[in-house]
């Protein structure tokens, strides 16, 4: 299988499923307030899938951007109920958001950290931090939620008819296909993807660059909580629960490989964009939420064996 029909495969696939949910519900599918709503839905997913992807570019995964944008979202909210009381306002909100944002970055850090030092499994560790993290969020306020009700701007703010969040995606977007297409941390994440050991003696700092790629990571999963706190008005501890297989589908389905070496941001967003529209065109088509589980799941075993099956093919053809 060629590389140009892997790359167009995600966007048939998310092009048929519209044409589709069109043909079969087009008052409400086909609005724009649908689509506009579909865009506001996929932010969230969309950035934290941006950071996923340079990780399994790096062949990495992370299994814990779900804990993290709980624990993100609840210190965020904390420090705005702190400052500003049951209603913060204003100045809670920016300390709120930035020191949400900041416990992403320290949380991707601690994750970087654990795996080049002590040189253990990404899988072992994420699959560690994912409690941990999930653990203190429980802990953090018994349980309960942090209510903030006025904190609606990064959620349901929208500039010239564009959702704030959507804006958020595009900016993050750009700047992470600039940095991996020509930026040395890009360059070298392929490298070390595709071949640690042959990066290592190319003189690349691995271990230095994962840490950049984990803790960047942190940096939009905390974005993205904060943008999910907003959307609820709400911090709950139980917030993006098996969050990691939505992201890592969308990864995967939109060409990433999980061996490593092979990604794009591009491919990524259609892969987010094909499951949150499957998602709604389900939800309006009246399918329980169990069914939609069982088709994404389909869909990640489907693109994994194409994936396979394309390395299959190379391998025999430069034998």
């Amino acid at each position: 299988m060629g590389k140009f029909v892997r790359q167009l495969l995600p966007f048939g696939s998310l092009t048929l499923i519209i044409c589709v949910l069109s043909a079969l519900k087009p008052d409400t599918f086909l609005t724009t307030e649908n689509f506009m709503n579909v865009l506001r839905r996929s932010s969230v997913n969309g950035i934290i899938a941006i950071g996923m992807t340079s990780i399994i570019i790096s062949a990495g995964i992370d299994l814990s951007v779900g804990s993290m944008m709980a624990l993100s979202g609840m210190v965020g909210a904390y420090a705005m109920v702190a400052i500003g009381g049951s209603n913060p306002q204003g100045g809670a909100f920016v300390v709120g958001t930035i020191l949400g944002v900041v416990v992403g970055v320290i949380c991707g850090f601690v994750n970087g950290v654990l795996i080049t030092k002590l040189k253990l499994q990404p899988f072992i560790v994420t699959l560690g931090t994912m409690s941990a993290f999930r653990g203190i969020s429980y802990v953090w306020n018994n349980g309960q939620p942090y209510n903030v009700p006025s904190y609606k701007y990064l959620g349901e703010g929208i500039v010239l008819g564009i959702p704030i969040s959507v804006i958020i995606v595009a900016v993050i977007v750009a700047i992470a296909c600039f940095l991996l297409k020509y930026s040395r941390l890009g360059r070298y994440t392929y490298a070390i993807g595709s071949n640690r050991e042959a990066a290592f003696h190319a003189g690349v700092n691995v271990d230095r660059n994962l840490i950049y790629i984990y803790t960047f990571t942190g940096l939009l999963v905390g974005i993205a909580a904060m943008i999910a706190t907003s959307r609820t008005v709400s911090a709950q501890p139980t917030a993006g629960i098996a969050l990691e297989l939505d992201i890592i589908a969308a990864v995967v389905i939109g060409g990433a490989s999980l061996a490593g070496g092979r990604g794009t941001i591009t491919g990524t967003i259609i892969g987010t964009l094909l499951i949150s529209v499957l998602r709604n065109g389900c939800t309006l088509l009246g399918i329980s939420t169990h069914i939609q589980l069982i088709v994404i799941g389909m869909i990640i075993i489907l693109a994994v064996a194409v994936d396979q099956l394309a390395r299959t093919k190379t391998r025999e053809l430069q034998a």
